[in-house]
Parts: C-alpha cells; structure tokens; sequence
C-alpha cells in the first residue's frame, strides 16, 4: 500500500451519504475536502467528517487535493470533470460518465494526454456478487455462452427519493441511471459490444414526488421511461436488456446467463455481495460460494481501486474507457429506437482484469474453486 490518496468530493447530495461511509474502509484513500453548490450543506458535511469545507472552484485548484470525486449530476459529469483534470488531478464519476459519448470522449483523451487516471461508478461490479458469477462463467461450469437476459423494473425513482427531477431529464431515465450497472456487468462477462437494436416509449402517467419536504410536487417526464434493447457482443453471444420506471410489479429474474451446458443466476449489479447460482442442464439451483472480487465492500471501491493501480502501475477496473464504451452503447440504444434501425458500436473495451478474492484492505483468503457448489 502506497501513500493514501488525497481525495476531495464535489457534491455532497444522497449519493455521497454512501460514500462518505464508507471511506474509513479504505486505506489507499484519505478524504481532505468537499465542496457543494449548496455551501451551507457543504460545511455541515466538512465538519462531521473533520475535513475542509471549499467552494468548487477552490477544491478544484487545491494544491492538497489528489484526486476529484464527481459525485454531481450527470449534466455537470464532464465539466467538473475536465476542470478537475486540467488542474492536474485525477477523476473519478458517478455514472453516467457524460451525456453523451461525444462530449464524453474529450475528457477521456484528455486524461490519457495527460497520464491521469479517469474512472466511473458503477464499481458495484467488482464485489463478490458479480465478480463471482464471472469466475463461474470463465471456469466452464454452464459450457459455452450463448445469451443473456437482463430485467430491471420499478415504478419510478419518485417515490424514495426526495428530488427526483433530473432521473426524468435528459441523462436519467431507467437506461441512463440503471443501466449503466448491467451493461457493465455484461462486458465484464463477455467483453465489447458490436451493435444493438433498441426501442425505448413512454406512458402519459402522471408523476408526483412522494417523499420529502416537495411530497405532491407534480413531476414533468422529458425522457423515455421503458427501453427495451438487443445487444451483440464481439464475441457473438447476445444479451436481451429491459429497463423500466413504468413497472409496478414483476416476477421475471432479473439477471440470468445462458450457456451449452446450464444457467448462471447473476445477482443484481446494483448491489456488491448478493449470491451467485448455478444449475447444470437440468439439474437443481446449487449456490455457488465466493470466489473472487472485493468482500464487505461499498461504493468507493472503484476509487480505491484506482488509488491502489497508480501504486501498482496496472490498469484500474473501473476505467473512463469502460464508461465511454458503455455510454455509447446506451446512446446507440436510444438513436436505434428514434431512426428504427440497427446501430454499430464504435467504441471498445477489454474485459477488466478479475478481482481475486480478497478484502479491501489487500488480505487474500483462500480461494474456492469456482463453481464447486454447482
């Protein structure tokens, strides 16, 4: 473990509740300072966490800060993101990366340009739910792969949340916000996507918030709130994705990969730890135990993992190029249902390297053999 990373986070809203939490969790990251539109709610975080309350501008020039958490709204994702940079720190996102892949892409190159790092959320994806279920699938247990099923449903972000507006403008919405947690998965499994085909529509249902200070605040919808797409990987197999704020109730699996020889029950994306199945050919559902990725993690991990790459000199997993490529497929997906037409993936990226099963402050336990309960 190297020195600690000095990270400064800009935006202090509900997300960063999370990661505020979790930070003691990680030795390669020591937080100095936050920054917030909202000044007053910025001190007031400053002085729970003992660290120095800035304006934006200020933490973005500080000398002290290492390294930029971007944890504001996705319209502001690569603005702050290209300042932070240009100030000779490195960045890391909430998802999405941008709201486009062609505003996006600048501040990916310009962070190479400049040998500094650029990650995004999700790292959800480097606990041992997902990082399980890949071993599973590299290790052979359901044969070869042939498909995904993909299904995330709820009825609308608006009913926990107390300011849902900007999941109902452009940037939000089911496949921008949710999304970004499959389509990342899907690559860890089985590596760029070539093209997709997507249709995305609407209902005329009327939304109020329903939680908070605004409760019955009539809420305008500007994005499409139920897109369903076909992806083709590079490597042939198919991946079926549906993402919905129209749902009210659903029983259909949420996550399941198809392969020659029997079914890899994933577990959501959105969550770091949950369990892993398998059944081979018609055998009955075995739980498979943890056999890679980070244990009893939170959000951060990706950041922390970042922090450890520029000690070790290796590629970080939650990479920006990672981010772009699976901001483009999302903006393919939604330009697929406006021209009906099929739509090529320019971008690319390589499979990040699998987390071994470890904790993350670098302690290894012994490793089980992949797929064993299957």
């Amino acid at each position: 473990m190297g020195v600690p990373l000095n990270v400064g986070i800009v935006g202090v809203g509900k997300i960063s509740e999370q990661y505020l939490a979790n930070f003691p969790t990680f030795p390669g990251l020591r937080l100095v300072a936050v920054a917030d539109l909202n000044q007053q709610r910025a001190r007031e975080v400053a002085e729970e966490y003992g660290v120095r309350a800035l304006t934006v501008d200020e933490l973005l020039s500080d000398p002290e800060v290492d390294a930029v958490l971007n944890l504001t709204i996705p319209a502001a994702h690569v603005e702050i993101g290209t300042r932070a940079l240009r100030g000779g720190k490195h960045v890391f996102a909430e998802k999405p990366l941008g709201l486009t892949p062609a505003e996006a892409l600048p501040m990916v190159e310009l962070a190479e340009e400049l040998g500094l790092r650029l990650g995004s959320a999700p790292d959800t994806v480097l606990g041992t739910g997902i990082q399980t279920a890949r071993q599973t699938l590299d290790s052979g247990v359901i044969g070869e792969p042939i498909a995904a099923q993909v299904q995330w449903t709820a009825p609308g972000h608006e009913r926990w949340h107390p300011a849902p507006d900007f999941y109902y403008q452009p940037g939000g919405g089911p496949l921008l916000d949710m999304g970004p947690y499959y389509l990342t998965a899907l690559i860890h499994f089985f590596g760029s996507v070539s093209r997709v085909t997507g249709i995305a529509t609407r209902s005329s249902r009327a939304r109020t918030i329903e939680t908070g200070p605004r409760a019955g605040t009539p809420l305008p919808v500007s994005i499409d709130t139920h897109v369903s797409a076909l992806l083709e990987h590079a490597n042939g197999v198919t991946s079926t994705v549906t993402v919905s704020f129209e749902v009210w109730k659903s029983r259909a699996s949420k996550f399941e990969v198809y392969g020659t020889e029997g079914t890899i029950t994933v577990p959501d994306p959105n969550m770091f730890s949950d369990a892993v199945e398998a059944a081979v050919r018609d055998g009955d559902w075995e739980p498979v135990p943890d056999s890679a990725g980070y244990i009893d993690t939170g959000r951060g991990v990706g950041l922390a993992d970042m922090a450890d790459a520029i000690t070790e000199n290796r590629p970080h997993r939650a990479s920006g190029r990672l981010a772009l490529h699976v901001l483009e497929i999302m903006d393919a997906i939604l330009r697929s249902s406006q021209e009906k037409a099929v739509i090529p993936i320019d971008s690319t990226a390589d499979r990040p390297e699998i987390v071994p099963l470890q904790t993350t402050t670098g302690a290894r336990p012994t490793a089980v053999t992949a797929g064993s309960g299957a």
